[in-house]
Protein backbone atom coordinates (compact mmCIF):
# COMPACT_ATOMS: atom_id res chain seq x y z
CA UNK A 1 0.00 0.00 0.00
CA UNK A 2 1.59 3.26 -1.13
CA UNK A 3 1.72 5.96 1.52
CA UNK A 4 1.04 9.60 0.72
CA UNK A 5 1.47 12.92 2.44
CA UNK A 6 -1.16 15.63 2.51
CA UNK A 7 -0.75 19.38 2.64
CA UNK A 8 -3.88 21.00 4.06
CA UNK A 9 -3.84 24.69 3.25
CA UNK A 10 -5.32 26.72 6.09
CA UNK A 11 -3.11 29.80 5.98
CA UNK A 12 -5.57 32.43 4.84
CA UNK A 13 -7.31 35.00 7.01
CA UNK A 14 -10.48 34.93 4.90
CA UNK A 15 -10.98 38.68 4.58
CA UNK A 16 -13.70 38.17 1.96
CA UNK A 17 -15.77 36.33 4.56
CA UNK A 18 -16.12 39.57 6.58
CA UNK A 19 -15.52 37.63 9.81
CA UNK A 20 -13.19 38.28 12.73
CA UNK A 21 -11.64 34.80 12.50
CA UNK A 22 -10.18 32.83 9.56
CA UNK A 23 -12.86 30.99 7.60
CA UNK A 24 -11.31 27.59 8.33
CA UNK A 25 -12.24 28.12 11.99
CA UNK A 26 -15.88 29.07 11.34
CA UNK A 27 -18.33 26.57 12.78
CA UNK A 28 -20.51 24.38 10.60
CA UNK A 29 -22.89 22.24 12.65
CA UNK A 30 -20.79 22.87 15.73
CA UNK A 31 -17.41 21.93 14.27
CA UNK A 32 -14.77 24.13 12.57
CA UNK A 33 -14.52 23.74 8.80
CA UNK A 34 -10.97 22.42 9.12
CA UNK A 35 -12.16 19.63 11.42
CA UNK A 36 -14.74 18.50 8.85
CA UNK A 37 -11.81 17.88 6.48
CA UNK A 38 -9.46 16.32 9.04
CA UNK A 39 -12.10 13.89 10.29
CA UNK A 40 -12.43 12.47 6.76
CA UNK A 41 -8.66 12.20 6.35
CA UNK A 42 -8.56 10.30 9.64
CA UNK A 43 -10.22 7.29 7.96
CA UNK A 44 -7.85 7.08 4.95
CA UNK A 45 -5.02 4.65 5.74
CA UNK A 46 -2.88 5.63 2.74
CA UNK A 47 -2.40 9.14 4.14
CA UNK A 48 0.22 8.75 6.83
CA UNK A 49 1.16 12.38 7.44
CA UNK A 50 -0.67 15.70 7.22
CA UNK A 51 1.00 19.12 7.11
CA UNK A 52 -1.31 22.02 7.91
CA UNK A 53 -0.23 25.54 6.94
CA UNK A 54 -1.69 28.05 9.40
CA UNK A 55 -1.59 31.76 10.14
CA UNK A 56 1.03 32.26 12.84
CA UNK A 57 -1.51 33.60 15.33
CA UNK A 58 -3.69 30.50 14.86
CA UNK A 59 -0.92 27.91 15.08
CA UNK A 60 -1.59 26.90 18.68
CA UNK A 61 -5.37 27.06 18.23
CA UNK A 62 -5.11 24.62 15.32
CA UNK A 63 -2.94 22.28 17.36
CA UNK A 64 -5.47 22.54 20.16
CA UNK A 65 -8.32 21.51 17.85
CA UNK A 66 -6.40 18.40 16.80
CA UNK A 67 -6.15 17.42 20.46
CA UNK A 68 -9.74 18.33 21.34
CA UNK A 69 -11.19 16.23 18.53
CA UNK A 70 -8.89 13.29 19.27
CA UNK A 71 -7.32 13.02 15.83
CA UNK A 72 -4.73 10.24 15.65
CA UNK A 73 -3.02 10.94 12.33
CA UNK A 74 0.53 12.28 12.30
CA UNK A 75 -0.31 15.98 11.87
CA UNK A 76 2.17 18.85 11.79
CA UNK A 77 1.13 22.50 11.95
CA UNK A 78 3.46 25.03 10.38
CA UNK A 79 3.25 28.75 9.70
CA UNK A 80 1.99 29.36 6.17
CA UNK A 81 3.30 31.89 3.68
CA UNK A 82 2.05 35.26 2.53
CA UNK A 83 0.36 33.64 -0.47
CA UNK A 84 -1.23 30.29 -1.20
CA UNK A 85 1.70 29.46 -3.47
CA UNK A 86 4.22 30.20 -0.74
CA UNK A 87 2.22 28.15 1.77
CA UNK A 88 2.27 25.14 -0.54
CA UNK A 89 6.03 25.49 -1.03
CA UNK A 90 6.58 25.61 2.73
CA UNK A 91 4.37 22.57 3.18
CA UNK A 92 6.31 20.65 0.53
CA UNK A 93 9.51 21.16 2.50
CA UNK A 94 7.99 18.98 5.24
CA UNK A 95 6.73 16.16 3.00
CA UNK A 96 8.36 12.74 3.43
CA UNK A 97 6.54 10.66 0.80
CA UNK A 98 6.95 10.43 -2.97
CA UNK A 99 3.31 11.46 -3.59
CA UNK A 100 1.48 14.38 -2.03
CA UNK A 101 -2.16 15.42 -1.90
CA UNK A 102 -3.08 19.10 -1.80
CA UNK A 103 -6.37 20.19 -0.26
CA UNK A 104 -7.86 23.32 1.31
CA UNK A 105 -9.48 23.60 4.73
CA UNK A 106 -12.10 25.85 3.13
CA UNK A 107 -13.42 22.86 1.13
CA UNK A 108 -15.17 20.94 3.93
CA UNK A 109 -17.49 19.00 1.61
CA UNK A 110 -14.82 16.80 0.10
CA UNK A 111 -15.73 13.16 0.68
CA UNK A 112 -13.68 10.15 1.69
CA UNK A 113 -14.51 8.69 -1.73
CA UNK A 114 -13.08 11.80 -3.42
CA UNK A 115 -9.78 11.18 -1.66
CA UNK A 116 -9.78 7.43 -2.23
CA UNK A 117 -10.52 7.77 -5.94
CA UNK A 118 -7.60 10.09 -6.58
CA UNK A 119 -5.26 8.02 -4.38
CA UNK A 120 -6.12 4.74 -6.14
CA UNK A 121 -5.42 6.04 -9.64
CA UNK A 122 -2.02 5.15 -11.10
CA UNK A 123 -1.49 8.63 -12.58
CA UNK A 124 1.09 10.58 -10.61
CA UNK A 125 -0.43 14.01 -11.26
CA UNK A 126 -4.19 14.47 -11.04
CA UNK A 127 -6.69 17.26 -10.41
CA UNK A 128 -10.43 17.31 -9.98
CA UNK A 129 -12.33 19.76 -12.16
CA UNK A 130 -15.83 20.72 -13.24
CA UNK A 131 -17.20 21.66 -16.63
CA UNK A 132 -18.05 25.36 -16.98
CA UNK A 133 -21.83 25.59 -17.58
CA UNK A 134 -21.94 29.24 -18.65
CA UNK A 135 -20.55 31.44 -21.41
CA UNK A 136 -17.03 32.73 -20.82
CA UNK A 137 -15.61 35.80 -22.56
CA UNK A 138 -12.16 37.36 -22.34
CA UNK A 139 -11.69 41.08 -21.74
CA UNK A 140 -11.19 43.86 -19.23
CA UNK A 141 -13.36 46.92 -19.94
CA UNK A 142 -14.53 45.52 -23.27
CA UNK A 143 -14.99 42.06 -24.77
CA UNK A 144 -11.79 41.00 -26.50
CA UNK A 145 -12.31 37.32 -27.29
CA UNK A 146 -14.86 34.52 -27.26
CA UNK A 147 -13.67 31.43 -25.38
CA UNK A 148 -14.87 27.89 -26.10
CA UNK A 149 -16.23 26.66 -22.79
CA UNK A 150 -16.02 23.02 -23.96
CA UNK A 151 -12.24 23.41 -23.72
CA UNK A 152 -12.30 25.08 -20.29
CA UNK A 153 -12.82 23.72 -16.79
CA UNK A 154 -13.04 24.92 -13.21
CA UNK A 155 -10.26 23.43 -11.05
CA UNK A 156 -11.25 21.69 -7.82
CA UNK A 157 -9.30 20.06 -5.04
CA UNK A 158 -8.01 17.63 -3.85
CA UNK A 159 -5.09 17.21 -6.22
CA UNK A 160 -2.32 14.60 -6.27
CA UNK A 161 1.24 15.16 -7.45
CA UNK A 162 4.66 13.61 -7.61
CA UNK A 163 6.36 15.33 -4.68
CA UNK A 164 9.79 15.94 -6.22
CA UNK A 165 8.33 17.22 -9.47
CA UNK A 166 6.06 19.66 -7.65
CA UNK A 167 8.97 20.82 -5.47
CA UNK A 168 11.00 21.48 -8.62
CA UNK A 169 8.10 23.45 -10.10
CA UNK A 170 7.89 25.64 -7.00
CA UNK A 171 11.64 26.26 -7.03
CA UNK A 172 11.40 27.27 -10.69
CA UNK A 173 8.49 29.61 -9.97
CA UNK A 174 10.36 31.27 -7.10
CA UNK A 175 13.55 31.69 -9.16
CA UNK A 176 11.63 33.26 -12.05
CA UNK A 177 9.35 35.49 -9.94
CA UNK A 178 6.28 33.54 -11.04
CA UNK A 179 4.33 34.09 -7.85
CA UNK A 180 0.72 34.46 -8.95
CA UNK A 181 -0.36 30.83 -9.28
CA UNK A 182 -3.53 30.13 -7.30
CA UNK A 183 -3.33 26.31 -7.47
CA UNK A 184 -0.71 23.72 -8.30
CA UNK A 185 -1.89 21.98 -11.47
CA UNK A 186 -1.41 25.17 -13.48
CA UNK A 187 2.00 25.78 -11.87
CA UNK A 188 3.19 22.25 -12.63
CA UNK A 189 1.91 22.39 -16.21
CA UNK A 190 3.61 25.75 -16.80
CA UNK A 191 6.88 24.37 -15.45
CA UNK A 192 7.03 21.00 -17.19
CA UNK A 193 4.13 20.60 -19.62
CA UNK A 194 3.54 17.44 -17.63
CA UNK A 195 0.42 15.41 -18.39
CA UNK A 196 -2.04 16.05 -15.58
CA UNK A 197 -5.10 13.81 -15.45
CA UNK A 198 -8.46 15.55 -15.07
CA UNK A 199 -11.16 13.84 -13.01
CA UNK A 200 -14.74 15.10 -12.96
CA UNK A 201 -15.40 16.79 -9.64
CA UNK A 202 -18.53 17.29 -7.56
CA UNK A 203 -20.92 20.23 -7.57
CA UNK A 204 -21.11 20.19 -3.77
CA UNK A 205 -17.32 20.35 -3.23
CA UNK A 206 -17.31 24.14 -3.12
CA UNK A 207 -14.67 26.37 -1.62
CA UNK A 208 -16.15 28.56 1.09
CA UNK A 209 -14.84 32.00 0.21
CA UNK A 210 -17.68 34.51 0.61
CA UNK A 211 -20.53 35.06 3.10
CA UNK A 212 -22.90 33.62 0.48
CA UNK A 213 -20.89 30.39 0.33
CA UNK A 214 -21.11 30.07 4.09
CA UNK A 215 -24.85 30.76 4.01
CA UNK A 216 -25.52 27.83 1.67
CA UNK A 217 -23.06 25.51 3.45
CA UNK A 218 -25.65 24.10 5.92
CA UNK A 219 -27.91 23.15 3.01
CA UNK A 220 -25.10 21.26 1.28
CA UNK A 221 -24.19 19.56 4.54
CA UNK A 222 -27.75 18.48 5.23
CA UNK A 223 -28.25 17.19 1.69
CA UNK A 224 -25.05 15.21 1.25
CA UNK A 225 -23.40 14.48 4.57
CA UNK A 226 -25.87 14.05 7.43
CA UNK A 227 -26.32 10.34 7.90
CA UNK A 228 -23.24 9.34 5.87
Amino acid sequence: MNKLSMILLAGGHGTRMQQSIPKQHLLLYGRPLIIHVLEKIEHIKNIDEVIITCPEDYLEKTRGLIEIYGLKKTISCIVGGQTRQESTKKGLECVNNTSVLIHEAARPFVSVKDFERIIDMENQNITYALDIPFTVLKGTEHIEENLNRSELFNVQLPQKFNTELLKAAHRWAEKNDRNTFTEDASLLFEYSNEKIKILKGSDYNIKITTPFDFKIAPTIYQEYFIGD
